[in-house]
């Protein structure tokens, strides 16, 4: 088994890794084609690497002089988050901000969250922090209006039920047509209602992913399409019932990807994505995503 992985340990952890073998609504801007663009080191939104001088604390233009002000939603969700409290460093997207922050030179007591709705970060406009992240998508739509980060998670959607539900057992998208969806507004889990299983029912829209629980619980709707490790924490910890029907075909084209939000045009657009490739090529991100997401593997729906 892999080593526990904390915030501001990872350099030692790198080391090792190499000694060893050397997981929402779309936002209203974003009609969903094209997704991320990439899953290798230099996916997503990196371009060239920047000099090693120009992604330093000293020399990087940050919302705050020395500070690293991160955004994310609230709640933050488990698997992302622990205890809706992304300063503790535990959850696979609190880990790889402190890694990110560690990888650019700040330290822990340097970073500094806030709080920023989902469908805030990926409008056009100034931005209070200098990256989010928060489960969202890289498509080519949001880049319009915002920078992503080279990706750091590899997404699958999935759709979760109540057990003895109509489409509990389904094996295929088809098997799903007739049923009532839902997914949290602005998120590629709209989408992939909307485009991958194109039911014969208009999807339900949730401004949170607690509200489509609640809705599931009540039986308004059949069943929810969440990224895969959202699913197993909806399955296992917020609902009675809750199964695993399976996880929808990946789109055509490159894979989706989440990715670290910045303003656009941001200078700090090339420094996060070169940080997110040194922690992807070091293993580290592998090593936060066996700390905090590992699971056994839902079918796939043909």
């Amino acid at each position: 088994m892999l080593k526990t992985v904390r915030p501001f340990g990872l350099a030692a952890v790198a080391a090792a890794t190499i000694a060893l073998t050397a997981c929402a609504p779309t936002d209203e801007a974003d009609s969903g084609e094209n997704t991320a663009s990439d899953t290798s080191s230099d996916s997503a939104g990196s371009s060239e690497s920047p000099a090693a001088d120009a992604c330093t604390p000293d020399s990087m233009e940050t919302v705050a002089d020395g500070t690293l002000t991160i955004a994310t939603d609230t709640p933050a969700y488990e698997p992302w988050f622990v205890d809706n409290d992304p300063t503790n460093g535990e959850g696979y997207e609190s880990a790889v901000a402190y890694a990110i922050a560690e990888e650019l030179g700040y330290t822990a007591e340097q970073v500094s969250w806030v709080t920023v709705p989902f469908n805030k970060v990926v409008q056009p406009g100034p931005k209070d922090f200098d990256f989010d992240v928060n489960q969202v998508s890289i498509t080519e739509a949001r880049r319009k209006a915002v920078d992503f980060s080279s990706g750091y998670y590899d997404v699958v959607q999935t759709v979760i039920t109540n057990e003895g539900s109509a489409i509990d057992g389904a094996t295929s998208v088809a098997d799903l047509a007739d049923a009532k969806l839902g997914a949290q507004v602005g998120t590629t889990s709209y989408t992939a209602i909307t485009d991958t299983i194109q039911p014969s029912e208009d999807p339900a829209v949730f401004d949170t992913n607690d509200q489509a629980v609640q809705a599931l619980k009540n039986g308004q709707i059949d069943g929810i399409v969440v990224d895969l490790p959202t699913a197993y924490f909806m399955t296992a910890v917020q609902l009675d019932d809750g199964v695993i029907v399976g996880q929808l075909p990946l789109p055509e084209g490159e894979p989706e990807q989440f990715g670290a939000v910045l303003a656009k045009d941001s200078p700090l657009t090339d420094c996060v994505s070169s940080a997110v490739d040194a922690l992807r090529e070091d293993g580290i991100l592998d090593q936060i995503n066996q700390e905090w997401l590992a699971q056994q593997g839902a079918p796939e729906l043909s």
